[in-house]
């Protein structure tokens, strides 16, 4: 049996691992590379093995890291099914279509405007291939066991982070691997914890944070603060925001500090389709979640939705004091980056992030000091206040990882960190084989380890 991986090794981005047995191949997540130009030029490379010749994808969640290659993976010869939970598969109806409305708009953007080197820029995939991917989507239930005439069973766990995210297991021929897909946070708010895994041959495990831990600052204190500073002086706080978890998260903590008259009454607004969209979902499947159908709508109601393009520029034209929550959340593309052309010149607004910014991002820029961003090929001076709630992030810290990682009662016999940075995974590593004596290893992007 042979594991390959064709992404988030030493990178947090491009989930991609291929797990092959006598001729039947499964790859578990589909995703985009995003961030670094270098990384972002890896999803035009043909992809590492023939698509018609994989047997089936598995997707943790449908986070577009994990399933946002998709679309490309099926206009290129593959033809088998895609297992997910039912809560990925409603949000990968939100998310795949809208990432090739993006591709091409950003394409004609760029030949319109004369800024691509490409002659004519092109769309890395179109929403008919979008639509053709979301038709080999085949849901199934958490904690439940189905076995496959391959010769291999699944099973999906609960992982917290987003609703639908799942940890995958799979056994065969007497193995059983499992891959963490990204673990969400203890005692979240929204989201369930983690469940429990207590054994494994191999184990696949994010390492987003594994170098570091969350800050204990309040987070409805800090957002409290932040939005009553900037209305006091007249300014404006952007939110880039991911539009599935992060978007929803934000409202339900907004909507807590307007209840609670802890938060100046200016207006508040969610202007991205695909967040607007996603809301609707999770608020219709409270199930997967801490939250009751009843608690989601008060929260989503606390924000204006932002339909259309005409009404997006209104806003950008409105110089009141407001809170503009906008995908996407490292202010990689979307409408937040017409915002942050608009506000980030002015000392009165701030840019308020929530959560991880990969290297390379325009996030990961601003978060750095960044005096000027590019955007749309032109240069845009920072002068706005730059903050990052990174308490709001929906990936586990180095502590939950360890303490997820408590649950096992043997060590597997090798455990392979993923989706994270270089450094983050490395210290992961270095602290799994120091207090639990375990086999760890960090693979680099196209290795191949053999499962014995």
């Amino acid at each position: 049996m042979k594991l390959s991986f064709f992404g988030a090794a030493g990178t947090v981005t491009g989930s991609r691992y291929l797990l092959e047995n006598d001729g039947v191949r499964v790859l578990i997540d589909c995703g985009l590379f995003q961030g670094l130009k270098n990384l972002r030029l890896r999803n035009w490379a043909p992809f590492p093995a023939p698509p018609k010749h994989i047997s089936c994808v598995v997707l943790t969640h449908a986070h577009l890291d994990h399933s946002g290659y998709l679309p490309a993976l099926v206009r290129d010869g593959f033809k088998g099914p895609v297992y997910c939970s039912d809560a990925t598969r409603d949000l990968c109806e939100i998310l795949l279509p809208d990432s090739a409305h993006l591709l091409e708009q950003d394409a004609e953007y760029a030949n319109r405007r004369g800024f691509s080197k490409h002659k004519p820029a092109l769309p890395l995939y179109n929403a008919t291939d979008a639509e053709r991917a979301l038709k080999r989507l085949s849901p199934l239930h958490f904690d439940r066991r189905r076995t496959f005439p391959e010769g291999f069973s699944l099973r999906l766990h609960r992982a917290g982070h987003i609703p639908g995210a799942a940890i995958v297991e799979i056994d065969w021929s007497g193995r059983k691997i499992i891959f963490s897909g990204d673990l969400g946070r203890y005692d979240d708010p929204t989201m369930m914890d983690p469940s429990a895994i207590m054994e494994a041959h191999y184990l696949v495990m994010e390492s987003t944070y594994g170098d570091r831990t969350h800050e204990r600052r309040d987070a409805e204190e800090a957002l409290a603060s932040i939005v009553n500073r900037t209305a006091a002086r007249g300014g404006t706080v952007i939110i880039p925001a991911f539009a599935v978890g992060r978007a929803q998260t934000l409202l339900f903590h907004l909507e807590r500090l307007k209840s609670s008259r802890r938060l100046v009454d200016v207006p508040i607004y969610l202007n991205s389709p695909m967040a607007i969209d996603a809301t609707e979902t999770l608020c219709r499947r409270a199930d997967d979640q801490r939250l009751t159908r009843e608690e989601w709508r008060r929260a989503c109601s606390v924000a204006r939705y932002v339909e259309s393009v005409d009404e997006s520029k209104a806003i950008n034209e409105d110089d009141a004091p407001k809170v503009i929550i906008s995908a996407s959340g490292m202010a990689t593309g979307g409408r937040v980056l017409h915002h942050l052309k608009k506000f980030a010149p002015d000392p009165r607004n701030t840019i308020l992030f929530a959560g991880f910014q990969a290297a390379g991002t325009r996030g990961a820029a601003l978060v750095g000091g960044a005096q000027s961003v590019k955007i749309h090929g032109e240069y845009v001076p920072v002068r706005a206040e730059v903050d990052n709630l990174s308490m709001l992030s929906a990936h586990a810290d180095a502590n939950e990882l360890m303490r997820w990682l408590g649950n096992f009662r043997r060590p597997p016999r090798m455990t392979f960190l993923t989706h994270g940075e270089p450094t983050a995974s490395d210290t992961l590593r270095l602290r799994i084989q120091d207090e639990l004596g375990w086999r760890c290893h960090v693979p680099e992007m196209m290795e191949t380890s053999i499962l014995e």
